[in-house]
Formats: C-alpha cells, structure tokens, sequence
C-alpha cells in the first residue's frame, strides 16, 4: 500500500498543497479522473471507434452498408461478434443528412442504437413502447415497413409514412441481421439484407444508391485501443457529438483531462503519460469486472452456485434493474466485451429474441484455459424456438478466437453430433479430445484464455424458469 500511503501521508506545509505533495495529488487526480473517464465512456468510444474503423474501411455515409456475406469471421475483430448470421452494420449521421428513412424488407431483425449504445425511443404500437427493435422484433414483427430517425432537435412536422424513432445522439448505430438455414447456401440472406434501403425523408426522391461493400474475409479492427489513444478517441467523439444536460457532470471529468467540447485536446508530455497509464489500467479493470464482479452483482448468477451468467439480469438495457442506482460493474462487463443491446436482446419474450449466458469459468470454478479441455453437455430439447448456439471469444479481446476453423462456434444448422434424447455434447481443447469429432469440437489456443457465449433463439419457457440447465464446462483430464 506505499503509493495509497504516500497519498494519506502526503505533507501539507501551512496546511496548503504545496511543493512535492501538490504534484503528487494532482497527478493522482488526473490519473483516477481519466480510469473512471475510461470505464464511463467505454460504451461510446467503443461505439465511435468501430464507425471511424468501418469507415476507413469501407467508405461512409447512409448509403454505404458493409455486409458480412459470409458471415463474421476472425478476421474481423469486433467484441464477441455474432457467428449464426448474415450481418450489416451501418452508421447514419442525423446532423449531417437530416431525418432519415429506412426501408426494411420482410425477414430481417435489427437494431437501432444510439452512439452511447442504448436503445433509439421509438412509437407506441401494439400495446407497447418500442425502443431499438425493428425487423422481427419490432414492430412490423419481420413483414417489413418504413422507419424514420428523426434528430434529437427536430421541430417539424412528425412524419406519418412510418414508425418513428428518435435517437439521443446525432449518430445512429444499425445492426441488421439476416437468417439462414444452410450454412452452405447464404445468398438468401444475403438478398434480403441487400434489399434495404436508406435515403432521405426531405431528399425530393434523389435517393443515393445504396452500397453493400462485403467484409467477409477482410482484415478489418474494430476494437477501441486499451492505452492512451483512447483519449484521442474519446476527444473526436466529443467534438463531433451533442452533450447532453445530463452528462454535465461526468464531462466534468473529461474537463479536468483537458477534453471539452470546441476545445483543443493537446496533453503534455507527462500528462500523456499519466493518461496512457490510466488507460491501460482501466482496460485491465474492465476485464476484472466481468470475470469477478459481475458474478458479485444480484441477478447475475443465472444459476444459483454456478459459473454462468446473465450480462443484463432484469433485462435492463440501462443497467438499472435495481431501481435506485445504474450498475456499473455490469456496465462495463458488458461494453468491455459486446456491443449492441436492445429489449429483444436482452429480455427477449419466450419464443422470441435470443437470450445468452456466458462463462469464463470451468464446473471448478476455474479460468477456462486454451491448453487444457473441456466438455459442455447441452440436454435434449433444448429450450430454442428457432435455433442455438455455442462461442468461444478471446479473454483479452473479446474477439472471436483465430483458431484456424472457419468460426470458433457451432450451432443448430452446423447439424453436430447428437446424443440420447436430442443432446449435444459440445467439446473444446487445442486438439480433438477423445470422443469429439468435428462437428462439435471448438479448438481453443494455448496461452490464452477465452470465455463462452451460450445462445438461445427464441429461448422457451423451460430456460426462463431454469427447468433446462446446460452443464457447466467440465474438465477433461
């Protein structure tokens, strides 16, 4: 405890902080505004780095929807990617273009977030308040519609040509995802994500034609940097973003770095250093709150005793199931190593959505190990209207692990081997472990630690009220 000592014990001349105790407090100030700065801000310079990253990549603008054609792989690397579908990922500009619209063709989900990653406010239909969902979750129930993104200040007339919806930040982050039912054959989900269609609401018809760049197989980074380039990050996100009223008092913390709207962010040398060492230890922080705090938190814990967990218990895209405060252990479990929420995400209704659980940790209650093996027993009828399936993502990253097989994953339509009743045994390990054959064996890397996805598509009744239980990883040898 001597650095945490000498900040107690620091000497006050006159009872002032002077001389060497000043600089020892400032920099301490400095250093613990930028680590709480890190873990508030994750979910928005996360979201802000993989729009300057895609864009780079792909081109940008509301017409330019790059599609993973063959569906995302290692070579992509983005927090715990979706390996089960065709996906399009889009970054819409209200400030820049003005409202939007989005034509959405029957047999898509997507999601509407905002740039702070919570879900867009959409209208009240059928009984409900929508929020994020569009496609088979939202309200047109996958038969397709027209959707609207109004800004934040729009003062005109609200459109009646579609469902509104109207975002908290300037910038809009889409998701859209597209079922197939052979891996083999994706051009049909394909062609449904190629028939969207984003244009102006007042563009006088002058629609830009819509462009699909394909980023299967593309090296592309999509990860916010875990050292002091963060801060860089984080300063363009500000400059180019609304604050809202709201945030005031946590941009102050962002004032006391040198970051404040319209102006100049130019750190010193040594104030460059603080904030690089300030960031690598909030990124290391961020990695200790999903594999030790969140299983602390109340509701985490899906199965009382056991290592899987629920990364939004209660269902709460705002991390305030609770009532009275926001959990930010669960905030940033969930940003260090995801992106994208919306209610039919995270609390989807039975038979509906997806639902996850995730482990990092064996039935022993230890880090899972890519040089050591493991199996996962998965009951018959398993509770999935739709389908399953099973992930591996690395621990540091939380990208998919580059384990050489097509995707670090397996589901329904990969049609692994089954056992008695309908069940699946689900194998991981450097190499193929004694009874696993390629159909449902996941390598894993030696040296490096990886975390597991569990995925319910239409998750039934049997998973809500915990009647079906997968196993946890057991131990080979």
């Amino acid at each position: 405890m001597g650095h945490y000592d000498d900040l107690a014990d620091s000497l006050l001349p006159g009872g002032f902080a002077s001389g060497p105790a000043a600089g020892l407090l400032r920099d301490e100030l400095i250093f613990e505004r930028a680590v709480q700065t890190y873990l508030w801000t994750l979910p928005a310079v996360s979201m802000w780095a993989m729009k300057e990253a895609s864009e780079a990549r792909f081109g940008g603008g509301y017409h330019v929807l790059p599609v993973w054609q063959n569906r995302v792989d290692a070579r992509t690397r983005v927090t715990t990617p979706n390996f089960d579908f065709v996906q399009a990922t889009g970054y819409l500009d209200l400030e820049a273009h003005g409202p939007l619209v989005l034509e959405v063709p029957a047999g898509v989900q997507g999601i509407l977030d905002d740039f702070w990653q919570r879900p867009v406010a959409g209208p009240k239909a059928g009984g409900r308040a929508w929020a994020g969902d569009i496609g088979f979750t939202g309200p047109d129930a996958g038969r397709g519609g027209t959707y609207v993104l109004l800004p934040h200040d729009y003062q005109g007339t609200e459109p009646d040509c579609g469902w509104v919806y109207r975002p908290r930040t300037r910038n809009v982050f889409v998701l859209w995802r597209a079922f197939y039912t052979d891996p083999t054959d994706l051009a049909p989900a394909v062609r449904r994500i190629e028939e969207i269609v984003t244009y102006l609401l007042h563009g006088d018809g002058d629609a830009v034609p819509m462009e699909f760049p394909h980023a299967s197989g593309v090296d592309c980074d999509l990860l916010c940097p875990g050292d002091g380039r963060y801060f860089n990050l984080l300063d363009r996100f500000v400059q180019a973003e609304t604050a809202e009223p709201g945030d005031l008092d946590m941009r102050g913390l962002l004032h006391t770095l040198g970051i404040a709207k319209g102006g100049a962010f130019a750190p010193d040398a040594h104030r460059r250093d603080l904030l690089d060492k300030a960031a690598r230890a909030a990124w290391r922080i961020s990695k200790l709150t999903l594999t030790d705090l969140l299983p602390l938190e109340p509701g985490s814990t899906y199965y009382p005793g056991r290592p899987w967990l629920d990364t939004f218990p209660g269902g709460d895209t705002s991390f305030r199931a609770a009532g009275t405060f926001t959990n930010l252990e669960q905030r940033a479990g969930y940003f260090t190593s995801a992106h994208g929420a919306s209610p039919g995400t995270v609390a989807a209704p039975v038979d509906q959505g997806v639902k996850g659980l995730t482990t990092a940790r064996d039935a022993d209650g230890d880090l899972l190990d890519g040089a050591r093996s493991y199996s996962l027993h998965l009951p018959g009828r398993i509770p999935a209207a739709l389908f399953w399936s099973v992930s591996i993502y690395d621990a540091a990253t939380a990208c998919g692990v580059d384990n050489g097989q097509p995707f670090p994953s397996i589901n329904t339509m990969d049609r692994p081997t089954a056992g008695a009743g309908g069940s699946h045994e689900i194998y991981f390990g450097p190499s193929k472990p004694s009874g696993a054959d390629d159909t449902n064996w996941i390598r894993t890397l030696p040296g490096a630690g990886y975390f597991v996805v569990l995925r319910l598509y239409g998750p039934g009744k049997a998973f809500f009220d915990r009647r079906w239980k997968p196993g946890d990883l057991q131990p080979l040898g």
